[in-house]
C-alpha cells in the first residue's frame, strides 16, 4: 500500500519560514521523482518544486530563491524548506511521487501566511 504523509504545515507570519516533510512508503523511493504542489482556494493546483531520483531540481518562478527541495533516499523523505514566506504562499501543499505513468498523492498539509 502506497502512502505519502505530509507534515510541517501551520500558521506563520510574512517573512517567516516553515519546513514541510513528506514520508513515503510502499514504493521504491529511489525510482520516483518527488514533487511538491500547492492549491489555494479557488485556484488550480500548481507545481511548486520537484526533485528527480538523481537529485535534479526545478522550481516555480514564484518560489525560486526562497524555497529549497531536498530528498533523503535512506529515510524515504522529501522536504521543502520555505523561507521569506508571503501571504500569496498560503495554500494546501501536496506531495506527489511520479514514475512514468504511476503517480501517488498525499493528503496535503495547510500553510497559512498571515500577520
Amino acid at each position: 500500500q502506497v502512502r505519502l504523509v505530509e507534515s510541517g504545515g501551520g500558521l506563520v507570519r510574512p517573512g517567516g519560514s516553515l519546513r514541510l516533510s513528506c514520508a513515503a512508503s510502499g514504493i521504491i523511493f529511489t525510482h520516483y521523482t518527488m514533487n511538491w504542489y500547492r492549491q489555494a482556494p479557488g485556484k488550480q493546483r500548481e507545481l511548486v518544486a520537484g526533485i528527480t531520483s538523481g537529485g535534479s531540481t526545478n522550481y516555480a518562478d514564484s518560489v525560486k530563491g526562497r524555497f529549497t527541495i531536498s530528498r533523503n533516499n535512506v529515510k524515504n523523505t522529501v522536504d521543502l524548506q520555505m523561507n521569506s514566506l508571503r501571504p500569496e504562499d498560503t495554500a494546501r501543499y501536496y506531495c506527489q511521487s511520479k514514475w512514468g505513468p504511476e503517480s501517488y498523492w498525499g493528503q496535503g498539509t495547510q500553510v497559512t501566511v498571515s500577520s
